[in-house]
Order: structure tokens, then C-alpha cells, then sequence
């Protein structure tokens, strides 16, 4: 695959994975009461810290998923997003071992529809496509972009 055409894989990458979370994100500042019961529904914290999870988690989605849109710190973005599925996909794994029968929230009503296995395969597919992503960013094989600027190579 030449350069050119790896740049444009990456870069539909990166729009397609933070279009998914900048949509997540985006269902759940909609119904932040219904995201912090799903939450609840993991039964791993306190009611009080999901309420204020419920408030701060989707926005922290949102940005992270620009970031990946628009390159903007995007090695931040990366990190956090990475962070936040390793973390989530902990808590849905330990959920389902204690046998609690959960939806995750992820995309709102249309995710509560979903099996373990498929919420599972989601979760893994952006989880890679994240370490990824990470991983070509930390070894400088990704392309760097500027705000307000042309694209270019480190």
C-alpha cells in the first residue's frame, strides 16, 4: 500500500472511530439520568459517583472523539479513549461474571437491544483500532495535522 493511500486508511480511521464516540457521547448528554442508571446497573460504584460520572463521562467522549476528528492533541485523545474502553470493557467482563444482566448504555436504546457477545466484539474492535492508532502515533508513523494548517509528516 503506498503512503498516500495508508495516510487516507488511517485518516478514515481515525473519522470513523471518533465519529462513533463523538455519537456515544452525544446520546448520552440526551439522557444523562438513563446513563447514570446503566451505570448504576454495574453495581461497582456508588450511586452519588455515577450521577456525576453520568454528567462528565459523555463530554469527556465527545472531546476525545473531535480530537481524533480533527487531530487536535490527538495522542490525549487517543490515550483516554483507550483508557476508557480498557476500563469499560473491565467492568462489562465483571459484570457478566457476577452474572448481572446489564445494558451498557453505549449508544443509547438502540444498544439495549444487543447481546453480550455483540457489545463484546464492539468494544474489542475499537479497543484495537484505538491501540492501533496509538501505536503508529507513539512510533511516528501516522501523519500530524495542524488546526488551522496543511497536513504533514513528523
Amino acid at each position: 500500500m503506498t503512503s498516500k493511500t495508508s495516510n487516507i486508511v488511517w485518516r478514515f480511521l481515525d473519522l470513523i472511530v471518533g465519529g462513533i464516540f463523538v455519537y456515544a457521547g452525544a446520546l448520552k448528554v440526551l439522557d444523562p439520568v438513563q446513563f447514570a442508571n446503566d451505570i448504576d446497573n454495574y453495581k461497582t460504584l456508588p450511586w452519588f459517583i455515577s450521577v456525576r460520572l453520568a454528567f462528565y463521562l459523555p463530554w469527556l467522549e465527545i472531546f476525545c472523539g473531535l480530537a481524533l476528528v480533527f487531530r487536535f492533541l490527538y495522542r490525549g485523545g487517543l490515550s483516554i479513549l483507550t483508557a476508557l474502553i480498557v476500563v469499560f470493557i473491565g467492568a462489562t467482563v465483571a459484570a457478566k461474571v457476577r452474572g448481572l444482566d446489564i445494558t451498557c448504555g453505549c449508544f443509547g436504546h438502540a444498544s439495549q437491544h444487543w447481546s453480550f457477545p455483540q457489545h463484546m466484539a464492539i468494544d474489542l474492535i475499537l479497543f484495537v483500532a484505538l491501540v492501533i492508532a496509538l501505536i503508529r502515533e507513539q512510533l511516528g508513523l501516522g501523519p500530524s495535522f495542524r488546526f488551522f494548517g496543511k497536513l504533514e509528516r513528523h
